[in-house]
C-alpha cells in the first residue's frame, strides 16, 4: 500500500475493495488536495533469495540436542521472506507547543515538598492522611465528569497532569502566601469578608494564571473553548482537592468523626464542582481567544475578563452558603447555577462536532473520505454505529476503529489551525494523521 507520493495521489489508493464489505466505505475521488509536501515512502528492497544450505545444528550440550540430532546431523535452515511492502517515511510532528514544561513540573515539585511540611506541622500527619484520602472521592468524582468533557478530542496527557498538579499545589501556595501576607499587614480579618471577598479575588488569580500558563506552554494543543474549560476544570479539581484536605482534617480536629463527616457531604458530595466550575469561566474565555487566534496579550485581557465572572461566581458560591438556610439555598440558587453549566457544557461539545464535521468535510471534497466515513466519525451516534459495525468483523476490531475516530478527529482540529494560520507547523501535522485514517480504513476492509 502506497500513496503521497507524486503524480495523482488517488490513482495510488486501493483499486477496489472486496465485494463483502459495507458500501459506506468507498475509494477516494481522484482530486486529491495538494497539502504540503506529502511523504515520501522507501521504495523496498530486493533481498537475494538463496536456497537452503544443510547447516549443523549447535546446541547448549549433548543433553539438549533432539534423538535425531545426536552426532552431525544436518536440517534445512528457515529462509525469511523478503518484505513485500515499503516502510513510509513520514515527517514527525513537532513537539513543540503540546506538552507542559519539564522544568515546571520540577518547581511544582519543590512547592510541594513545602506544602507536605506545612501540612503536618499545622494538622498532623494523621489528620492531613486522613484528609488526603477523604479528599480522593471528590477529585475522582470532577476527573470523570472532565473526562466524558474532553473525550471528543482528548487533551495530552503532561497538560492534564501539570493542569491538576497546579491547582493542587501551585494555586493552593500562593493562596496561602497572599493570607500571610495580608495577616502580617492588617492582622486577623472577618472569615465572612475573607470568603466572600479574598478568596474569590486571590484564589481565582491563582488558578486563572495557571490556565493562562498552559495556553503560553501548549498553544499548539489548546484549540478552543472546550479545551479551556477542560484545562479551567483540571485546576479546580486540584485547588480542591488539597483544600480538601485542609477541611477534613481541621473538622476532624475540632469535632471528630460527626464534624468530619458532615464537612464529607457538604464539600465532598454536594459540591465536588464547584472550584471546577469557577475557573471553567476562566479557561472558557482563554479558549475563546484561541480559537481566534489571538496573541498571548489578547488572551491575557479575554481571560482577565473570564477571571471576573470567575470571581463573581466564586463570591455569589461563598455568599449564598452564609445568608438563610442553606439547603434551601442550594437547591435554589446553587444548584440551578451546575445545570446551567451543564447545558453551556453540552452545547459547547456540540459545536465542536458541528467543526469537526465541517473539517472532516473538507477532506470528503477533496476525496479522502465518503460522505458516510464523515457522519460516522464525526458525529456521536456515528461513532457508536461504527465501533458497533467493527466489533463484529473477525477480530473484534474495535481498538481499529478507535484509532480511526482519533486520528480522524486530529485530522479536523490540525485542518482548523490551518485555516486559521494561527500554527505555522499545522501542515506538517497533517501529514501522520492522513496516512493512518488511510491505513485504519485498509485495516477495517481487509478480509
Amino acid at each position: 500500500m502506497s500513496f503521497g507520493g507524486h503524480g495523482d495521489p488517488a490513482a495510488q489508493r486501493p483499486a477496489s475493495r472486496p465485494s463483502a464489505q459495507p458500501t459506506s466505505y468507498g475509494t477516494p475521488s481522484s482530486a486529491q488536495p495538494q497539502y504540503a509536501q506529502q511523504p515520501q515512502y522507501v521504495q523496498p528492497q530486493s533481498y537475494p533469495q538463496t536456497a537452503s544450505t544443510p547447516i549443523s545444528p549447535v546446541y547448549g550440550s549433548v543433553l539438549a540436542q533432539r534423538p535425531e540430532h545426536h552426532g552431525a546431523v544436518a536440517y534445512d535452515a528457515y529462509t525469511p521472506p523478503a518484505p513485500v511492502q515499503a516502510v513510509p517515511a513520514l515527517p514527525v510532528p513537532s513537539a513543540k507547543g503540546r506538552h507542559a514544561s519539564v522544568w515546571a513540573f520540577g518547581v511544582l515539585g519543590f512547592v510541594l515538598l513545602g506544602l507536605i511540611a506545612y501540612f503536618v506541622w499545622a494538622l498532623g500527619p494523621a489528620a492531613s492522611m486522613i484528609g488526603m484520602v477523604l479528599a480522593l472521592v471528590p477529585l475522582t468524582i470532577v476527573f470523570f465528569g472532565v473526562f466524558f468533557i474532553d473525550r471528543w478530542e482528548p487533551e495530552p496527557r503532561s497538560l492534564v497532569a501539570f493542569a491538576i498538579a497546579w491547582g493542587a499545589i501551585a494555586s493552593i501556595g500562593l493562596a496561602l502566601l497572599v493570607d500571610l501576607l495580608l495577616t502580617l499587614l492588617v492582622g486577623e480579618r472577618s472569615s465572612d469578608l475573607a470568603a466572600v471577598i479574598q478568596a474569590p479575588i486571590v484564589e481565582e488569580s491563582a488558578k486563572g494564571l495557571g490556565v493562562f500558563l498552559i495556553f503560553l506552554m501548549a498553544r499548539r494543543t489548546f484549540d478552543g473553548p472546550v479545551d479551556g474549560i477542560v484545562y479551567g476544570a483540571l485546576v479546580g479539581a486540584g485547588f480542591a482537592f488539597t483544600e480538601n484536605i485542609q477541611y477534613f482534617a481541621i473538622s476532624l480536629i475540632e469535632g471528630g468523626a460527626p464534624d468530619l463527616t458532615v464537612t464529607f457531604v457538604l464539600r465532598g458530595l454536594m459540591s465536588p464542582f464547584a472550584h471546577a466550575m469557577f475557573t471553567s469561566v476562566t479557561g472558557f474565555a482563554i479558549g475563546l481567544a484561541a480559537r481566534r487566534g489571538a496573541s498571548a496579550a489578547r488572551a491575557l485581557g479575554f481571560g482577565a475578563v473570564g477571571l471576573l465572572g470567575a470571581m463573581a461566581l466564586h463570591a455569589l458560591w461563598n455568599g449564598s452558603s452564609m445568608i438563610g438556610n442553606f439547603f434551601v439555598l442550594y437547591f435554589v440558587l446553587q444548584v440551578p447555577l451546575f445545570i446551567g453549566f451543564i447545558v453551556a457544557v453540552i452545547l459547547l461539545r456540540k459545536e465542536e462536532a458541528r467543526l469537526t464535521y465541517a473539517r472532516l468535510g473538507d477532506y470528503a471534497a477533496a476525496g479522502w473520505f465518503t460522505p458516510q466515513e464523515v457522519s460516522m466519525l464525526a458525529t456521536p451516534a456515528g461513532r457508536r454505529a461504527g465501533l458497533q459495525w467493527a466489533s463484529g468483523l473477525r477480530g473484534d476490531r474495535r481498538p481499529i476503529m478507535r484509532g480511526f475516530i482519533k486520528d480522524a478527529t486530529t485530522l479536523a482540529s490540525v485542518r482548523q489551525r490551518i485555516i486559521t494560520g494561527r500554527d505555522p507547523l499545522a501542515a506538517q501535522d497533517e501529514q501522520a494523521p492522513l496516512h493512518r485514517t488511510h491505513a485504519a480504513r485498509d485495516a477495517l476492509l481487509a478480509l
